[in-house]
């Protein structure tokens, strides 16, 4: 009776973790290859993320409406010269990182997509080293060195390959190098109290908006205004499928980001991070088997070349976190009362590195 105990225990984890990574799964993938279904048909790509942001703000309100209704403690509200001078920075980031993925949809394909963000971590490391965040050592060059010949390989002959798109995929993943070295520098800055994604999203989306707005107007404001889809519609049905359809894409957003933390909360960033190497691989296989997308040989093992890279990283992170050289995973925060609703209070000490952790490792995804 005692030996079962564990054993129980030990299956219910797994299959917990398993339950959390499906869901990360279905959100993550379901939001690309929705998007990129959407834009086929909707190609107001920068109008769709504003809705978005308008939506997981609206979702980051409530939730944290709820988590103070339960226990009875304000949530953190910036003041306006905090907000704009600490905050700004990152949202403008992130904005732009959203945008530029998702306005990449109306060119390429979801593979090339996928391949082309996964070098994100190769600017990251390369901000990391430029705010010193990281130390140049051998194995991160081995690292920029590996994501950086992978992604020349996927690319090199691709019978799909579009330079418009690519351009912009590769510029959101530039920008989302800067993007995630500073949400991990935001969030290191204790005193703000940003430790908890959902009060970092309910910051963020505000300015997210204002950021993406002069883009916005510029390429898509006048078509927008004038398309029958949107402003001069005719036909109220078609009107409410078409918010219908955006509403629910922001509804997959905001399910991403709460997926992540909910997996990372209840395991560790690692686990994240291992599952964000599979879940790449599950879409370039949907791609292909569903989409059409034309994947050779050369292109597969520029794939693999990359995920090696970002592997090798993966590793080189837990290792840093053991701190004596030996792999250690990051500990989960289960046992913290505010996760009843699926959330985190943010309190203060050793949880706040699990939290910078879990923002870098999203880098990844």
């Amino acid at each position: 009776m005692g030996r079962c105990a564990p054993d129980v225990a030990f299956v219910w984890r797994a299959v917990l973790t398993l339950g959390l990574v499906l869901l990360y799964y279905c959100f993550s993938i379901g939001i690309t290859f929705y998007n990129k279904w959407l834009t086929k048909s909707f190609h107001f790509p920068l109008f769709m993320t504003m809705l978005h942001l308008a939506v997981i703000f609206l979702f980051s309100a409530l939730s944290r409406a709820l988590v103070q209704c339960s226990s009875h403690r304000a949530r953190v509200v910036l003041s306006w010269p905090d907000y704009l001078r600490r905050v700004a920075p990152t949202a403008l980031a992130t904005a732009l990182d959203v945008g530029l993925s998702n306005w990449s949809f109306l060119y390429i394909t979801v593979s090339l997509y996928t391949m082309t963000k996964s070098s994100a971590v190769l600017f990251i490391l390369i901000f990391s080293l430029i705010f010193k965040l990281e130390e140049l050592r051998a194995a991160l060059v081995l690292v920029v060195l590996l994501i950086a010949g992978g992604l020349f390989m996927f690319t090199y002959k691709s019978t799909q390959f579009n330079i418009e798109g690519f351009a912009l995929v590769l510029g959101a993943s530039f920008i989302g190098g800067i993007r995630w070295t500073l949400t991990q520098m935001l969030l290191q800055k204790a005193e703000l109290g940003l430790q908890n994604p959902i009060d970092t999203m309910f910051h963020l989306q505000p300015l997210m908006f204002l950021g993406l707005f002069p883009l916005f107007a510029v390429f898509e404001g006048l078509h927008l205004s004038t398309s029958e889809k949107i402003f001069r519609f005719q036909d109220t049905g078609l009107l409410l499928r078409v918010l219908g359809s955006l509403f629910l894409g922001g509804i997959l957003a905001f399910g991403l980001g709460f997926s992540e933390f909910l997996l990372v909360s209840r395991t560790s960033s690692l686990t994240l991070s291992i599952a964000g190497i599979f879940k790449e691989v599950c879409t370039l296989l949907l791609a292909a088997h569903l989409l059409g997308d034309q994947i050779s040989l050369l292109n597969w093992l520029g794939f693999a070349l990359c995920l090696s890279g970002i592997s090798l990283h993966i590793a080189l992170k837990a290792m840093h976190a053991r701190g004596d050289g030996t792999p250690k995973p990051l500990k989960g925060l289960g046992s913290n009362p505010d996760l009843e609703l699926l959330l985190r209070s943010g309190q203060p000490g050793d949880e706040d590195n699990e939290e910078e952790e879990y923002f870098v490792a999203q880098g990844q995804q």
